[in-house]
């Protein structure tokens, strides 16, 4: 999804449920202006951002993903991912299962943890992973799982897409 959708549907939730900007902040442990600049299209949430947006608006986090767009489409608008919502609307479940596609030149590492577990299952592709530091890579039909409270990001660093599944647990 690009990220004036992406914010312009962040705002529009935030706004429908009388929060702030500073009380949205607080309840997803970001800060205020990366929450502005979100919704304002000038920065990309990671998906640990997303997630924590719809858990405190209380949506599930499909409704910030787009579903049928093509590489080409998103190339165009210069995304260097895609993630689709597999819990088919199921809100209150401890897990969410996301289909994520990242294109190439998406390496920029930021790594983040949360509660939880997090399991990846990659369909095609070379995904690296870093955990707590330590990067190692896996190739399609490799599969990892791991604590998700531990310092972790995924990238691509290859010139071909890579397209995974990501099941994260919220306890």
């Amino acid at each position: 999804m690009s990220s004036d959708a992406m914010g312009i549907i962040l705002k529009k939730l935030r706004k429908e449920r009388k929060l702030t900007l500073k009380e949205l902040a607080e309840q997803t442990g970001v800060s205020i202006s990366f929450l502005s600049q979100v919704e304002r299209g000038k920065s990309s949430a990671t998906l640990e951002s997303l997630r924590r947006f719809a858990d405190a608006l209380d949506v599930n986090p499909g409704i910030f993903f787009e579903e049928n767009a093509s590489y080409d489409e998103l190339a165009e608008r210069k995304a260097l991912y895609h993630y689709k919502d597999l819990s088919h609307g199921v809100k209150h479940s401890t897990l969410s299962p996301i289909m994520v596609t990242l294109y190439p030149g998406d390496n920029d590492w930021s790594p983040f943890s949360h509660q939880g577990f997090e399991f990846l299952f990659v369909l095609e592709g070379l995904l690296t992973v870093e955990i707590e530091g330590e990067r190692s890579q896996l190739h399609a039909q490799q599969s990892l799982l791991f604590d998700a409270s531990k310092k972790h990001y995924w990238g691509n660093h290859t010139e071909s897409p890579v397209r995974f599944l990501v099941v994260s647990s919220k306890n």
